[in-house]
């Protein structure tokens, strides 16, 4: 029995509607009238198949209301491209690039005038082996979640090593209100730990999802991206989860909700990717999988969420409810299958490995009347 998801807490079973109608037909009726028990068998078909494709042909036009190509209508930063993993921006308005090809933060201005770079040195033991992601503070210090190194590097605003503790491949960091530091990692045994300002443990919360029988191959399989917001919510985006997977925790590891998408435009490719998961469990192999999730973003004002699928960009309200699909394309026209998402006021941005940072307007915001003359 296939029972499809059409948001939180609701489902629909495509096939209680056929088991109903054949119910009602008793074994008399079938041994004394085999004339009437086939017309009524054709027509309960006839009304399931129907009824099936209501259902998917209604979901599948819910998608469609949902979903819009959207273009974006300017290529940002033409110095940062491949190798993009990560942007940020800071509270005054510098740009934050990091790429695995520079091994290196980029800092820029909002007019792409090249500031310098984090490191400064980039040899010893300030240099980042392989960075996956970072965060930038109010002050101006860089977080590096250094995964090359299996260390959370920080440097001063001036691209200066202040420190660093270790953590084993670190995947993730953001930097909470209070100076607190969460990070995710491959290693942990928690989706998220939390250090104090001096790299000090503290906690960690956040349980793991059994998607493999292999300890080591499901601990990959939760790894994931984290956010934050002004109000020290942390969002964990699981990469590999195969319905796309985000829950919401406050500062102390209560969780707020979850957004996991089980609806019918979502369940083939759920479906594909556990295969491949059993396929790969059994066989104890190494073989790759697509991530599902490629990158979150969240609005700092109104906690939505948003979300990169491929070329698709999700859009969820702050309660966690999906609300609006778009298709991406670079400037070009060509797919964009956005690795960061930053999201402000009257735009967001995208990062594509390899062709860099594509400005969109937002997409869910009126545009502004044309001024009268």
């Amino acid at each position: 029995m296939i029972t499809v998801q059409t948001g939180v807490g609701r489902s629909t079973n495509l096939q209680a509607a056929p088991r109903i109608l054949f119910a009602r037909h008793t074994v008399d009726s079938m041994k004394f009238r085999p004339s009437r028990v086939a017309i009524t068998l054709t027509a309960g078909l006839s009304f399931a198949i129907v009824l099936f494709l209501g259902a998917a042909g209604s979901a599948q036009a819910q998608v469609g209301e949902l979903e819009n190509e959207i273009t974006a209508r300017t290529h940002l930063f033409p110095d940062v491209g491949p190798g993009i993993k990560a942007m940020r921006r800071d509270s005054r308005g510098r740009y934050y690039f990091l790429s695995t090809v520079d091994h290196a933060v980029r800092v820029y201005t909002a007019d792409n005038t090249f500031l310098g770079q984090i490191p400064r040195n980039d040899s010893g033991k300030s240099a980042i082996v392989y960075g996956e992601d970072f965060d930038v503070d109010s002050a101006g210090r860089v977080y590096i979640a250094d995964r090359g190194a299996n260390a959370i590097k920080v440097y001063t605003p001036d691209g200066n090593l202040a420190f660093s503790f270790p953590v084993e491949s670190p995947t993730s960091v953001v930097v909470l209100a209070g100076g607190q530091i969460a990070v995710a990692s491959f290693k942990s045994s928690r989706l998220v730990s939390v250090f104090d300002a001096d790299g000090k443990y503290v906690r960690e919360f956040g349980d793991i999802s059994d998607l493999a029988d292999r300890e080591d191959f499901n601990r990959f399989l939760n790894v994931g991206r984290l956010a934050t917001d002004p109000a020290n919510h942390i969002y964990y985006a699981f990469t590999y989860m195969p319905e796309p997977t985000v829950r919401k925790y406050d500062a102390f590891g209560y969780s707020s909700y979850q957004i996991s998408l089980h609806t019918l435009d979502i369940y083939p490719s759920a479906q594909a990717e556990r295969r491949d998961i059993s396929r790969i469990d059994e066989q104890k192999n190494t073989t790759p999988l697509p991530e599902v999730i490629n990158a979150i973003g969240v609005d700092p004002h109104t906690q939505e969420v948003w979300l990169s699928l491929g070329d698709y960009l999700m859009k969820f309200d702050s309660a966690g409810n999906r609300v609006k699909v778009y298709r991406t394309l670079t400037t070009s026209g060509e797919d964009l299958p956005a690795s960061a998402i930053l999201i402000e006021p009257k735009r967001i941005l995208l990062a594509d490995d390899p062709h860099g940072i594509f400005e969109f307007a937002r997409p869910d915001i009126p545009p502004a009347p044309p001024v009268k003359k």
